[in-house]
């Protein structure tokens, strides 16, 4: 047996090592660790464009990206946070020393958080949100555009043109063809960035049976229950169904949401004798939303301004027959090979919305066609596709 070698074994020298420069190291750490995508969105309540940024957010998750979700402030307290949840303030800024405070402590969070691409959501959002990132880090913004132009004031749309004009989007997502359109009057280079993605959403389903859902809500059994999910907001127009009651008294009106819009609509249905038919239920979560629907007769939508309508699509695939304010988007995204799947009016003419609330009502074949019709619209709006679309803009992105 050969006797042990009286050498010593050294390490090798630092110098014998490969050296890598700094910005070789730090082009390294980052393929080697998870992108970082960071959502931006104003307040934190249960509305539309919060629901899709939540898909959003976990469909990015389950594809191995390390997500983050940045909200303004927190606007409801029923608002169930997805995980990696960040807010800059408590509430909405309400003086100049505040707004200061509020940019200050989101430049902080973006660069704390430090993402390799940014989505920015709605029309504050992109614009404070896109503007402040750009100061902040480096990283893409991809724009999603899920206010109607209608909706925004002109000096807002005049900043959000010039932004994605001048380059501070990569990337502006709408979420159907009629805002395609719209937005590419801006014309060239905002035009150019410009990309179609469809909304996707989850199935509302409910296990409870209409009087069920009613008594959960605290609803009457008696009577035609009418009902809209939205924000209670001048643009969502629905002071058209709550004038439609006097002539119906046996109707009902569920109203789930909240809002600034909701002591002008309180008042309308007092002056209009209304009251104890017009149900405010209150804001409630996405999880509630099929138990909501399943207590209604008819979902009534008379937005004046959409971009997409996730909520009467929600409803119209849960089978609750709709009633829509007759929309561009509107007859687009409510359709299934040319066949309509909600009933759409001018629902500013309260003679016209009661007449086709009636004929909803009143006309099962008609139900049972638009039943038929929606029933397809999961398909269409599947939230895979959705989410590998945004996969697809990230990666060109990066």
């Amino acid at each position: 047996m050969p006797a042990p070698s009286s050498r010593a074994v050294h390490p090798p020298q630092e110098s014998s090592l490969p050296r890598l420069s700094p910005r070789v190291a730090a082009d390294h750490a980052q393929r080697t660790r998870r992108r970082r995508i960071l959502l931006i969105q104003t307040q934190a309540e249960n509305a539309g464009a919060q629901e899709i940024s939540r898909l959003v957010a976990a469909g990015l998750t389950k594809r191995g990206y390390d997500v983050h979700n940045l909200y303004f402030f927190r606007q409801s307290a029923s608002f169930a946070p997805p995980p990696n949840t960040h807010y800059c303030v408590a509430q909405r800024p309400s003086s100049i020393v505040a707004l200061v405070r509020f940019l200050w402590k989101l430049r902080q969070q973006i660069k704390q958080l430090n993402p390799d691409v940014i989505l920015t959501y709605q029309h504050y959002g992109n614009a404070i949100g896109g503007l402040v990132a750009r100061l902040a880090c480096g990283a893409p913004v991809i724009a999603n555009q899920v206010s109607a132009r209608a909706a925004m004031a002109p000096w807002l749309q005049l900043v959000d043109r010039i932004m994605g004009s001048v380059g501070l989007f990569r990337c502006i997502t709408v979420n159907s063809h009629d805002m395609l359109h719209d937005y590419a009057r801006y014309g060239g280079l905002y035009q150019r960035r410009l990309r179609h993605v469809a909304h996707g959403f989850d199935h509302k389903q409910s296990a409870l049976s209409r009087a069920e859902a009613q008594q959960l809500f605290a609803l009457p059994s008696d009577g035609v229950m009418l009902g809209s999910a939205a924000r209670l907001h001048p643009m969502k127009q629905l002071d058209a169904v709550i004038r439609v009651l006097p002539g119906r008294p046996h109707w009902h009106f569920a109203l789930a949401g909240q809002g600034p819009d909701e002591p002008r609509l309180r008042l309308l249905a007092a002056e209009l004798g209304v009251s104890d038919r017009v149900h405010f239920v209150g804001e409630i979560a996405p999880t509630q939303i099929g138990d909501f629907l399943a207590a209604l007769d008819v979902f009534v939508f008379p937005s004046l301004a959409e971009t997409f309508g996730l909520a009467a699509v929600e409803a119209a695939n849960a089978g609750v027959p709709v009633v829509a304010n007759d929309l561009p988007v509107l007859r687009e995204v409510l359709s299934l090979n040319g066949e309509p799947a909600a009933v759409l009016v001018e629902a500013a003419d309260s003679a016209a919305l009661a007449a086709a609330i009636d004929r909803v009502i009143s006309n099962s074949s008609l139900r049972q066609q638009l039943q038929h019709n929606a029933a397809g619209l999961r398909a269409r709006y599947s939230v895979d596709a959705m989410v590998d679309d945004y996969v697809q803009i990230i990666e060109e992105a990066l």
